[in-house]
């Protein structure tokens, strides 16, 4: 059996805590998509591991694999992977050799392309990790994959295809001149594939690279159970988000099949979590219906100039709820629960069960309140129009419930639901029959003691 988890949101769940959570059960953790863009933060016995690349699962010390839906960037995995091991833990990680390889210039391209964006207000508010033009090198067919790695003449013969069109579009397109770029050896075919070529070899001779499908397939064979977490979330899926501000992947649960070569009937007949932040955040440009103020700050979509009342209560929320970014730091926008959004991803994902995080960090406040419905040219909608010009014309209508108390959030991981104060249970609840998906447990603090566990995927 696998339990696939999925954030319902716009990322930044809680869904690596939620892998560390479940992960004891798992022999193998999956990760399906994405590249170092991500952030999963996992909090235990008072050590904080901040993960980009390498499974949730290490921290448990699971096999961890990155899957031929992932972008990989040997320079981030090779350093995250040195790090932990620096903290006490030796991660056993392997990698598709399907999976698509970022390389210098794919982050060089990245930053380019959102400064032009930007002149005209268009930009996407991406991390700059070059995620997204490894994807369009991926479909484009030009792309060069981890297996390619492994084969000096195959690497050579990819980059001498790829390099020059790079080039071209640099010089030619952009008019940027190669030679002043801070790395102008990201567009070198000797520098490239020098560089490469060695991280090829660390994979060779510490037996990383793996054919994903049949790996998985084995271990399952074997008695072995698999946990396949997403990156990002729903609503930035690039079929089912909020284009143009989306990724470039599917962290949706029809990602987790295509992205791990596990058959959709296999993962379909399984566990799909969808880990849910009891409020609303996101970072970079696009709507946000029960938005909460702005932040001062150069993301794309914030308001430099907010304050009031809203601006005052989302600075509360963020800093009560550290939502910084792991990756990039940058401080997230701040917005009430968004039902509709959850509709969707409930529809789109097809949740067993719900995870639903950060329940404490709303503590003291006098009320809380949900985007119920959306109203949108005089229509109430129940779940997200499909395009993202006419979600930006929704407007959020709201329902309010009575705040709960701050309390010892360690004894009520204790003592168990019963003990979440009853105004807090009557808003989780309310989530619940709305999507019509049962609780499986309740995030009231950072670490992994710190959540109320009502449901075991694995039993």
């Amino acid at each position: 059996m696998t339990v696939t988890i999925v954030g319902s949101q716009l990322g930044d769940e809680g869904k690596g805590g939620v892998v560390d959570l479940y992960g004891d059960a798992a022999d193998v953790v999956v990760r399906y998509q994405g590249g170092d863009n991500a952030g999963h933060t996992v909090v235990y016995d008072g050590t904080e591991y901040k993960l980009s690349l390498v499974p949730s699962g290490a921290v448990r010390g699971k096999i961890g694999v990155l899957g031929n839906g992932c972008v990989v960037n040997p320079r981030t995995l090779f350093d995250e992977i040195n790090t932990l091991r620096e903290k006490g833990l030796d991660p056993d990680v392997r990698i598709a050799e399907r999976a698509h390889v970022i390389l210098p210039f794919h982050r060089v391209l990245d930053g380019i392309e959102e400064d032009v964006k930007s002149e005209s207000d268009q930009e996407v508010g991406t991390t700059g990790r070059g995620i997204g033009p490894t994807y369009e090198d991926k479909a484009g067919r030009r792309g060069v994959r981890v297996g390619d790695l492994l084969e000096p003449d195959v690497l050579r013969e990819r980059l001498e295809y790829v390099v020059p069109q790079k080039r071209a579009l640099v010089e030619d397109v952009y008019d940027v001149d190669i030679e002043a770029l801070e790395d102008p050896d990201a567009f070198d075919i000797d520098a490239l594939f020098e560089e490469f070529r060695e991280f090829g070899e660390r994979l060779a001779t510490e037996d990383m690279a793996v054919n994903a499908g049949a790996f998985l397939a084995e271990a399952m064979d074997d008695g072995k159970t698999v946990m396949l977490e997403g990156a990002q979330g729903t609503i930035i899926d690039i079929d089912y988000g909020n284009y143009p501000y989306v990724t470039s992947s599917n962290p949706t649960a029809g990602g987790a099949a295509t992205g791990s070569g596990i058959s959709p009937t296999v993962v379909g007949n399984g566990e799909v979590i969808g880990i849910i932040k009891a409020y609303l955040t996101r970072v970079g440009s696009g709507p946000l219906p029960t938005e909460l103020g702005g932040v001062v700050g150069d993301t794309p979509g914030y308001d430099e100039d907010a304050d009031g009342p809203d601006e005052e209560l989302a600075t509360y929320i963020r800093d009560e709820g550290g939502e910084y970014g792991t990756v990039t730091g940058r401080p997230r926008r701040v917005g009430w629960l968004d039902m509709p959004m959850l509709r969707h991803s409930a529809r789109t994902n097809g949740f067993t069960g719900l995870a639903i995080n950060h329940v404490d960090v709303l503590a003291g406040l006098d009320e809380v309140k949900v985007g119920h419905t959306y109203e949108l040219d005089g229509e109430k909608l129940y779940t997200m129009p499909a395009t993202t010009e006419q979600w930006a014309r929704c407007e959020a209508t709201f329902e309010t419930f009575d705040g709960w108390p701050e309390v010892d959030w360690e004894k009520v991981a204790e003592d168990g639901y019963d003990a979440i104060p009853e105004n807090a249970r009557t808003y989780l609840e309310y989530v619940s029959d709305e999507l019509d998906v049962p609780i499986y447990a309740v995030g009231v603090g950072p670490g992994r003691e710190e959540t109320v566990v009502l449901e075991d995927p694995y039993e």
